[in-house]
């Protein structure tokens, strides 16, 4: 039986910024009611064909939410604990997962334990919780101690998740969330940051709660079976597609995209079964429509986030080719946004009817879901796969140039008939001879499909 993510299109939200919170969190300010302006963005992730939510960092902290303070309060710039459960009502009223991002690695300088570190020293009980303490050196924040760091950034203290206090702290916090919330998965961030045992034992914990509990990892650089591997974890973000998805539009190099297809998914693929985290963007980097030299690139480079093998994710805004690029705050990429503003801030009309298409297409196409992977052509401007299983075959085709191509596909083992573009369904194909012949317009995209049509 597949895992329900595996058959999901997320849909992404970072609460923070779409709702316009503050850049820094008082502490001491009454909790704000911004969590209700989710609410039609539900609406809009289920209209889209999403089935699943990735909700960024929401619980108390100081700054942009990955430098939590108390995992048990949801962030008072968003509201309470009570007015994060009816959006979590809504979204599963409406059929949507919802998997919470889960900061387990480190934790803001604002965190009770380290404050009484500070003020204690060496009798504080929480001595052991932070990885790295020194108290031969003086810390550059002036503490009397030295700690590490996330990636040597000073103001997120790393935990210590071999120490089993730390351990029962957060597997508690993620118990409430379960029960309180009803979540169904975690987005470990800095997933490749925390000790395997941990991941291991958190697997175990959260599975035995929930059969089907599903935990993602952010992980950027390495052998994702590492991670995504039976007892740790079920997916990890593909950042190598991430990037090669981008790049090849571009810099119209296919070869790349299908280079990197084939390493994981191909007939010797190294995450063959895997079902990888897709996505063309996110809270962390540059908006793709930044990222391409023309906005209809968009079209075909969603057409392959949708129909490679693993499960594909939209982050919010991207689904009108809204623009943002990178920079020292990250706060552009996580901009206040309210529905009216996202549909007339896009680059690129009508995509996003056709991400919603290509949501409705993936999920009901069990070649798409399951199916095994095989490249049929690459060429700079042109590509094209075909993904099968027992009851269907679909032939993916992108078209990257700016004119119209010729494609003459090899389409066996099909028998002669038609098959239908899934992207245009007034439009027959017919296979003839083994062979499938057609041709794409400028940067566009055909699906198609062996299965009946109307099916």
């Amino acid at each position: 039986m597949s895992h329900w993510a595996n058959e999901s299109v997320f849909y992404q939200i970072y609460p923070l910024g779409l709702c316009g919170a503050p850049a820094q969190n008082d502490l001491s300010s009454p909790p704000a009611n911004r969590l209700d302006e989710l609410l039609p963005w539900l609406d809009h992730a289920h209209f889209l064909g999403a089935n699943a939510l990735y909700i960024g960092p929401i619980f108390e902290s100081l700054s942009h939410g990955y430098d939590t303070v108390n995992y048990s309060v949801v962030d008072r710039r968003l509201g309470t604990n009570d007015a994060f459960a009816r959006v979590c009502a809504r979204a599963h009223e409406l059929g949507l997962k919802v998997v919470l991002d889960a900061v387990f690695n480190h934790v803001g300088r604002g965190f009770p334990g380290f404050c009484d570190l500070q003020e204690k020293g060496r009798a504080s009980r929480y001595l052991d919780w932070f990885a790295g303490v020194d108290f031969q050196r003086a810390s550059p924040r002036g503490d009397a101690f030295t700690y590490e760091g996330w990636h040597g950034h000073d103001d997120l203290v790393k935990l210590d998740v071999r120490n089993p206090a730390v351990r029962d702290h957060l597997f508690s916090a993620t118990a409430q969330w379960m029960d309180q919330f009803g979540i169904d998965g975690l987005r470990l961030d800095a997933a490749d940051c925390l000790d395997l045992d941990f991941l291991r034992l958190l697997g175990s914990f959260c599975r035995a709660r929930r059969a089907d509990f599903w935990l993602l990892g952010e992980i950027i650089h390495g052998d994702y079976r590492r991670w995504a591997a039976p007892g740790l974890l079920d997916s990890v973000t593909n950042y190598e597609c991430y990037k090669g998805l981008y790049s090849s539009h571009a810099e119209q190099n296919y070869f790349e995209i299908a280079w990197s297809l084939n390493r994981q998914f191909g007939p010797q693929g190294l995450y063959r079964g895997l079902p990888l985290y897709n996505f063309a963007d996110n809270h962390d980097v540059s908006r793709v429509a930044s990222l391409v030299k023309d906005p209809a690139q968009l079209l075909p480079l969603y057409s392959i986030l949708f129909t490679m093998p693993g499960v594909p994710s939209v982050y919010y805004g991207s689904e009108w080719g809204i623009q943002a690029t990178k920079d020292a705050t990250d706060r552009n990429l996580r901009p206040r946004l309210s529905l009216a503003d996202a549909e007339g801030a896009g680059t690129l009309p009508g995509l996003e009817e056709a991400i919603g298409r290509l949501a409705l297409i993936r999920r009901a196409s069990p070649a798409l879901l399951t199916g095994d992977y095989r490249q049929i052509h690459v060429a700079s401007l042109q590509f094209a796969f075909a993904r099968w299983c027992r009851e269907e075959t679909v032939i993916v085709a992108l078209n990257n140039d700016t004119r119209a191509a010729a494609f003459s596909l090899d389409a066996s083992p099909l028998p002669d008939g038609a098959m239908h573009d899934l992207m245009d369904p007034g439009r027959a194909i017919r296979v003839t001879g083994g062979r499938l012949s057609f041709s794409l317009a400028p940067r566009s995209a055909a699906v198609i499909s062996s299965a009946p049509q109307g099916r």
